[in-house]
């Protein structure tokens, strides 16, 4: 190989090989600084592409969580709600019964109808308040039913029925006017009120069952999400023991790298001792 002060190829060797090792330490920098081995379309495409779509898939899958988490919910507070209007229509059952008794005087029957009268006043009470964000299928606003978001392409939906619990209705049949003022009326009131324990105890079953659903799907699309989480990590991730290993190594390269570009800048100064005296 020739001498010259115009051209040393040993130095452009040496600075190529350098920014070379400057190059794959930055990629290697950029990985553990992300955490990402693929963190745009230029580190790789095709990988890229696919992560970005699974990435969409598990932003769609929040959106259908919350909406099951809001239909849980509102299955949790009619639940609730339509318990307790069992609960007060086993206490008027009790004092209708009661109210048969023809040996009662004017004022216990009076007593007992002013009773009966709280509970029902209770009982719409109860149906009218039942709601949670805005939704209430007890006092028969929602008909027949209300649909909730089943999956990430929003074309499958999971169903919450309306069970109208309100007073003079299909499943509480006993008027919200009625009375225990006479005996016969207290025996009318036992047939209605006989029949609406039996329609709120089949609602209540409806709304256990259906939310029962809603919190089996609610569960399997928070593993669904989980479980392409774990797959976009799978693409895209860099093994950061992997990355440390090789920043060490390219370090080690990138000072010997300098050390030798040195030793080519300084064969030109041979020159000078061929022209010494």
């Amino acid at each position: 190989m020739s001498i010259s002060v115009h051209t040393n190829k040993s130095a452009l060797v040496a600075l190529q090989n350098l920014n070379t090792t400057n190059d794959k330490l930055g990629d290697t920098q950029n990985k553990i600084n992300t955490g990402l081995k693929i963190a745009n379309a230029r580190d790789n495409a095709a990988i890229w592409s696919i992560a970005q779509g699974q990435r969409a898939d598990i932003g769609a899958l929040a959106a259908v969580k919350m909406s099951l988490d809001r239909a849980n919910s509102i299955a949790e507070v009619s639940m609730t709600a339509g318990e307790s209007v069992s609960d007060l229509l086993v206490q008027l059952k009790e004092k209708v019964v009661a109210a048969m008794d023809t040996s009662l005087d004017s004022n216990s029957r009076l007593a007992l109808d002013s009773d009966f009268k709280a509970i029902l006043r209770q009982i719409r009470q109860i149906t009218d308040n039942a709601s949670f964000d805005g939704a209430n299928m007890l006092n028969g606003t929602i008909a027949p039913d209300i649909q909730f978001l089943a999956n990430a392409e929003a074309n499958s939906y999971i169903t919450l029925s309306g069970q109208n619990m309100s007073l003079g209705g299909s499943i509480v049949t006993i008027p919200d006017s009625w009375s225990l003022s006479t005996v016969t009326l207290a025996q009318s009131a036992l047939v209605f009120l006989n029949a609406s324990i039996a329609n709120v105890n089949q609602s209540l079953g409806n709304l256990g069952s259906q939310a029962k659903q809603i919190a089996a799907h609610a569960n399997f699309v928070s593993k669904l999400t989980d479980v392409l989480e774990t797959g976009v990590g799978n693409l895209v991730d860099a093994d950061l023991a992997k990355e440390s290993a090789k920043l060490q190594a390219l370090q080690v390269q990138q000072q010997l790298g300098a050390q030798a570009l040195s030793i080519a800048n300084q064969a030109p100064q041979i020159i000078l001792s061929l022209f010494k005296g």
